[in-house]
């Protein structure tokens, strides 16, 4: 895989609204030779939820990594 598969985390605190989230984007080989992009959520400091999306190609669990990295960050998540 090409170095643009690092793992991405963004996280959103609002003090305010006793915020504290995280969303994290990493896209994983399968063990049958597949990707999956691998979404993982929730609040600070827990396990939070987990998905897998199954992609056809490497191209494609790029495509859709960006396509959700900036729906979060319209939403107000910072990279970090």
């Amino acid at each position: 895989m090409e170095n643009r598969d690092e793992i991405i985390l963004l996280t959103r605190v609002d003090r305010a609204r006793n915020m504290a989230r995280f969303y994290r984007l990493a896209i994983e080989p399968t063990l049958f030779g597949g990707l999956v992009l691998h979404r993982t959520w929730g609040r600070l400091g827990t396990w939070g939820q987990s998905r897998l999306v199954y992609c056809a190609d490497l191209d494609t669990a790029h495509e859709h990594r960006a396509r959700l990295t900036a729906q979060k960050l319209r939403k107000g998540y910072c990279p970090q």
